[in-house]
């Protein structure tokens, strides 16, 4: 609480500098309560949970709108868990745009993909793992791209000199291995550790209704391996992250009221190459019964030939979902799906709906179901871990 009272002001002050006073202030203020119905599985643990997130942005234009800088940190404050209260830069950087080249450099935040229920190919930023299990949210990544926009389309270039670890979810956090984590003293192939120069680049491209992205990074692994370390205080994970080549490959195609999408990604590394990849389509009915708003059906299949050794449990797995969009002035919608696996039946639900209230207030709803979780399954950690998550959203 007492580092909630220090940034607070901290970022009132920043708002009304005169330094920042030209450009334009955006952001939210969210209040975010979960309720886990299940009992806990692990000592210190609790049945329910508060925090609040500050997320202001700002950015400012000059030159023609040739030159931005944009600054945007994030805060979170969490009652239970101390590895969730935290802060980072998600976004502080300056782009210069020189006709049919741009130039970005500091701290930015790039997205790869297609795919509604994972995105395999996107590489660039590390994942906030203790915002959300879905992944995705992100951290700020180091970077300088070179952009080179052409009509044979856009070719990004990437140097991303400093790596950023995943976060974890604490002792006390819902949500977690029943191993803690041990995200201060992360192994890591490289000898220069975080300090290692990643690269990447992506040629990118629309050709008639297709969508078209191919890329490949080398560098330091987003995803850690997880290795077991008994220490003097008992077992606990020690995340490794290795060197890898990675080429994705992500394609969408618009036909009429479809949308078909494929991401696919050839992983090489020192411990087993893999490839892995998810499709499926996208479609929407409009004007469901006979009223305005719109119904899109979803499905996806996941495919990882690493098959039970897979690191993310979707080696063989069927994603179903609805997205319920109903068009009016509070911009409602629901989100209703699940992950099946094909070997064990275990199941993922998960359901998100949205609604603006009032001018300047949103409100989400969350729910998470585990069910007929395998033992074998790295979800089997999270059996009891059910939960129904509100957030209270005031925009400025």
């Amino acid at each position: 609480m007492n580092l909630l009272r220090t940034i607070l002001p901290l970022l009132l002050c920043v708002q009304t500098s005169p330094i920042f006073a030209a450009g334009e202030w955006s952001g939210n203020i969210a209040l975010e309560a979960r309720l886990f119905p299940e009992e806990t599985l692990y000592q210190g643990q609790e049945q329910q949970n508060l925090s609040l997130a500050v997320s202001p942005e700002y950015y400012l234009d000059w030159n023609d709108e040739t030159q931005r800088l944009v600054f945007h940190p994030f805060f979170r404050y969490d009652a239970n868990d101390d590895e969730r209260t935290h802060a980072d830069m998600i976004e502080l950087y300056w782009r210069g745009s020189y006709g049919d080249f741009e130039i970005t450099a500091g701290v930015a935040k790039v997205f790869w993909g297609v795919a509604e229920s994972r995105h395999l190919v996107d590489i660039i930023n590390q994942t906030d793992f203790v915002e959300n299990i879905d992944e995705e949210d992100k951290l700020g990544q180091p970077m300088v791209n070179l952009r080179f926009i052409k009509d044979w389309g856009t070719l990004d270039f990437y140097a991303l000199p400093y790596f950023r670890e995943r976060t974890f979810p604490g002792k006390e956090g819902r949500l977690r291995s029943a191993l803690v984590v041990d995200t201060d003293n992360p192994a890591f192939e490289s000898g220069v550790e975080e300090r290692h120069v990643d690269w990447a680049v992506r040629w990118s491209h629309y050709i008639g209704d297709w969508d078209i992205g191919i890329a490949h990074f080398s560098g330091t692994s987003r995803e850690p391996v997880l290795i077991p370390v008994m220490t003097g205080d008992g077992l606990i994970l020690t995340p490794y992250y290795q060197q890898i080549d990675q080429t994705s490959l992500d394609l969408q195609a618009t036909k009429g009221d479809w949308l078909w999408k494929l991401e696919a990604i050839s992983n090489r590394n020192g411990i087993e190459d893999y490839f892995a990849a998810v499709g499926g389509f996208e479609y929407t009915i409009t004007g469901v019964f006979n009223t305005v708003t719109d119904l899109g059906l979803l499905l996806e299949y996941h495919y990882d030939d690493r098959d039970d050794s897979a690191t993310t449990g979707l080696e063989d797995d069927l994603f179903l979902a609805g997205r319920w969009v109903f068009n009016d002035v509070a911009s409602t919608e629901i989100l209703a799906g699940i992950i099946v696996d094909q070997e064990n039946a275990t199941i993922f639900g998960n359901i998100e709906a949205s609604r603006r209230v009032a001018e300047r207030w949103k409100i989400v709803i969350e729910a998470r179901v585990f069910s007929n979780i395998d033992s074998s399954e790295g979800l089997f950690n999270l059996r009891d871990d059910d939960y129904l998550e509100l957030q209270a959203i005031r925009y400025f």
